[in-house]
């Protein structure tokens, strides 16, 4: 506060210069427009030496923060804790700039109903997030040869997601899966239909994400068995799977 250390205001450090905001007696214009930036009062055009005493004698800085005004306009604020709200006002501002990241879901044909519904409320958080959702619908056995069951699939989760996000990528066949991939609307546009609040990102929470991965992405995957394309061939012939043989009744005490 009040003038600060040798790096402040666009003072050089190791042959460079931290920034170049004016602050108290770098300001160049004799007369300045003075805002406090505390309590955001307005002082009007003072003399920029007055300006300059009146914030040291409250421990703050006067700093110009926009210098081509005409007068330029200075605001009353610790210089410190201005450079760091601006600074994070930068990174948030970054941050938008670059997007969201690609989230990957996997939806198996048949997925049994309780799953699908967990991974479409984790699909509606990618999307809130402001990320992108790569869909993956995979077929097992002779599923591949009823596509359509991927197509009616891939139709579903387009509509239970449409309040979140538009498709920029219409389901295609690659390989034995189905791909698509889903973009966030923008913000004000969103409306979940599954879930009225927003849990909070699990980024910072779940150890795992710092490994990057996001352990919502492949949650409650169903598991693979080693009789899946059986299974599935009997399911794709019309035929039901052989029953389990009886339980052996529980031995007599």
């Amino acid at each position: 506060m009040g003038g600060g250390g040798p790096n402040r205001g666009g003072r050089p450090n190791n042959g460079r210069y931290v920034d170049q905001t004016r602050i108290n007696e770098r300001i160049r214009a004799p007369k300045v427009r003075v805002v406090d930036g505390v309590n955001h009062q307005q002082y009007g055009v003072l003399l920029t030496s007055q300006a300059i005493r009146m914030a040291k004698e409250r421990g703050l800085d006067l700093v110009e923060v926009a210098p081509n005004a005409e007068p330029p306009v200075c605001k009353i604020v610790d210089y410190g804790k201005y450079k760091y709200t601006q600074e994070k006002h930068k990174k948030e501002a970054h941050k938008h700039q670059k997007g969201g990241k690609v989230k990957e879901m996997k939806f198996r044909i048949g997925i049994d109903p309780h799953d699908y519904q967990i991974k479409i409320l984790h699909a509606e958080d990618f999307l809130a997030e402001g990320h992108k959702c790569r869909i993956q619908l995979q077929f097992r056995g002779r599923q591949i040869a009823h596509q359509e069951l991927g197509h009616k699939l891939a139709k579903k989760i387009k509509e239970d997601l449409l309040t979140m996000g538009h498709v920029d990528q219409e389901p295609k066949m690659a390989g034995r899966n189905i791909n698509m991939q889903i973009s966030p609307l923008p913000e004000q546009q969103r409306h979940r239909k599954f879930k009225t609040h927003l849990k909070g990102v699990t980024e910072h929470k779940d150890p795992h994400y710092q490994h990057g991965h996001d352990p919502r992405e492949n949650k409650h995957d169903e598991e693979d068995h080693h009789d899946d394309d059986h299974h599935d061939d009997h399911k794709s012939d019309g035929q039901s799977p052989p029953a389990a043989p009886p339980a052996e009744p529980a031995a007599e005490s």
